[in-house]
């Protein structure tokens, strides 16, 4: 369901491919993701995903007007996986709130995997 923003001259609806596009890019920026992840159906292989395609990595729930996002991500060896999460968190968080003005309810954090980055 889009999320639905009303005031007094009307409604502005916005779709959650949108507001998936917007947490996959503000995750990208943070210190610590190799990229987001996107699991197959086959055997549950986790596979990276290209940057124009990172949005396939995120699940968007709206209700009430309030934003639940779940974001599958890969991290990179050698860093603290919780602080990683955090600032993803946050920075999701913050973007979504600012750009589009809704409340984020939740963000939730699926490390698909870790890997070396070169």
């Amino acid at each position: 369901m889009p999320g639905k923003l009303t005031n007094d001259i009307g409604t502005i609806v916005i779709d959650d491919h949108v507001l998936a596009s917007i947490a996959g890019a503000s995750a990208m920026e943070c210190y610590g993701l190799v990229g987001m992840a996107a699991k197959s159906a086959a055997g549950g292989l986790v596979e990276l995903l290209k940057r124009e395609h990172s949005s396939k990595g995120v699940k968007v729930t709206t209700e009430n007007d309030e934003i639940t996002i779940e974001l599958f991500v890969i991290v990179e060896f050698g860093t603290r996986i919780s602080v990683v999460a955090n600032n993803i968190i946050e920075k999701v968080k913050y973007n979504i709130e600012h750009l589009t003005g809704m409340n984020v309810k939740k963000v939730n954090i699926n490390v698909q995997g870790v890997r070396v980055q070169k």
